[in-house]
């Protein structure tokens, strides 16, 4: 997988103050998207064993209260992106006590894959749909168009 951008001390893309990682990877290709530059797969930089080991330490430095993890993009969905985010979140899970996850994704809650809902299984918010130009609003908190859905999937 590879990942365009990651921001340690995030508190724009979730609830709290978060690391918000932003994979390449996209096949929706949503007109009006903001972030078109990580559509590509080979785009950005390799997310290594390093930069994964940077998410798992930031997340627990104390010096700065932060609540979780935002996984965006790109897609995180993306097929070829799955096996890497599973492997984050059930790190994130495991060494990162009280964290929650936020992930957002073009794909949709009903008809994710097997693999897809793996994922899914340790998210506590999704952010679902495609971004639809025509019903953007800046006004909609945590997603970009009115079509989208935001799945509360534990008690955050």
């Amino acid at each position: 997988m590879n990942f365009h951008q990651y921001y340690p001390v995030d508190v724009v893309n979730g609830e709290g103050t978060r690391c918000t990682l932003f994979v390449a990877g996209c096949e929706h290709q949503c007109r009006g998207c903001y972030n078109q530059s990580t559509w590509s797969l080979n785009s950005g930089q390799v997310f290594d064993k390093q930069m994964e080991d940077r998410v798992i330490a930031d997340l627990n430095d104390t010096r700065i209260k932060r609540r979780g993890l935002s996984l965006s993009g790109g897609d995180p969905l993306h097929p070829a992106n799955v096996p890497a985010v599973l492997a984050l979140v059930k790190r994130v899970r495991a060494e990162c006590e009280g964290k929650d996850i936020w992930l957002w994704s073009g794909y949709e809650l009903a008809n994710l894959t097997q693999e897809q809902q793996a994922v899914i299984d340790l998210v506590d918010v999704l952010i679902d749909g495609k971004y639809e130009k025509e019903l953007a609003s800046p006004s909609l908190p945590w997603r970009g168009s009115a079509n989208q859905v935001i799945h509360r999937l534990t008690l955050v």
